[in-house]
């Protein structure tokens, strides 16, 4: 497998900066994932790395050896892109073994043979190798393109949201599927998505990217409880985080706080001196949710409660010190006072 560094890189498109002088270090045997919304730059980074893409400007290396100018067939990755992209005419069995066939690899039929079944048989498709593509469900297909790009056994796997137009059972399914293969086979794995709940659930470690550049990289864990600027507390998290005004706090957050931030987990339903009384706009008991709102601005709380809250009834709610987040009018975190 392979470590990779990327350095300074940046990638124009005509007017548009699609990369802007982005930077990142990803380890050997990670599963790292890109994470932000269309336009953030997730792909063109897959790309330039597969050298599909050359940047205007940086490098990027492969296990310490730089790769910038090599062409893509020379740098050993495999590319799993959203839509499937089979060979219609050909079985499952000969689209798995298609990379195995090419000429620069020249692979024994018998260790062909050998390699697709085992593939097939990790991805529960051994029962379809003689298929054709095109007689296979959604989650088959994208199971073949998997195996497509497992079977060469690169250094370096990248995917394109590859699960994103799947619906929601095989997704989690293939999810699943996707951790266990990469823990098992220790591949290192640059993975493109702008879903949250894919992001926190398969990555080692998150890069959150914003317009060309990356706004934070960390742990889920981190990204979730430490971020580092606003942009980044609200890409993670459902509900999404409560925003509210930072003087709601009587000038107890750090000088210059414009906003506070709190979970809606650490939101407290509470009675008596430090609660602020709230409307009730909408309670579930099923969800474990309580939307109020106080002077025009919405705050969610997940709580176990007995009893429904009726809509426009009176709630009060704490905010613990503890767990509140403050930023500057430009979105920066502040340390609190």
């Amino acid at each position: 497998m392979a470590s990779i560094s990327l350095q300074g890189l940046t990638k124009t498109f005509g007017s548009v900066t699609a990369l802007r002088e982005l930077t990142l270090d990803i380890a050997d045997g990670e599963f790292f994932v890109l994470l932000g919304p269309s336009g953030a730059g997730k792909t063109t980074t897959l790309r330039v790395i597969a050298g599909i893409e050359r940047p205007d400007h940086g490098t990027v290396c492969v296990n310490g050896e730089d790769m910038t100018a090599s062409p893509p067939a020379h740098r050993d990755c495999a590319f799993v892109f959203q839509q499937y992209s089979l060979y219609p005419h050909l079985t499952v069995f000969d689209n798995i073994a298609f990379p195995l066939r090419s000429p620069l690899r020249r692979t024994d039929p018998a260790e062909i043979k050998r390699r697709v079944q085992a593939v097939a048989e990790l991805l529960h498709i051994e029962s379809k190798l003689q298929r054709k593509a095109t007689a296979l469900s959604g989650g088959e297909m994208q199971r073949v393109a998997i195996g497509r790009a497992l079977v060469r056994e690169p250094r370096v796997f990248l995917m394109d949201e590859p699960l994103s137009s799947l619906d929601a059972r095989l997704r989690e399914e293939l999810r699943v599927e996707l951790k266990r293969i990469q823990r098992s086979s220790g591949a290192t794995v640059v993975y493109v998505t702008h879903d949250q709940v894919e992001a926190t659930t398969l990555a080692d470690r998150i890069a959150i990217l914003e317009a060309g550049e990356i706004q934070q990289v960390g742990t889920p864990e981190q990204i979730y409880r430490e971020p580092a600027t606003l942009h980044v507390a609200q890409r993670l998290g459902s509900p999404a985080i409560n925003i509210v005004p930072a003087d709601w706090f009587d000038g107890s957050g750090p000088p210059r706080a414009v906003l506070a931030a709190i979970r809606p987990e650490d939101v407290e339903l509470a009675a008596g001196n430090g609660a602020s009384s709230f409307q009730v706009i909408e309670c579930s008991l099923v969800k474990h949710l309580v939307v109020a709102e106080r002077a025009g601005v919405e705050v969610r709380a997940r709580r176990m409660l007995e009893h429904a809250l009726p809509p426009g009834s009176p709630v009060r709610l704490r905010f613990p010190p503890q767990h509140c987040l403050f930023f500057d009018q430009d979105g920066r975190r502040l340390t609190a006072a």
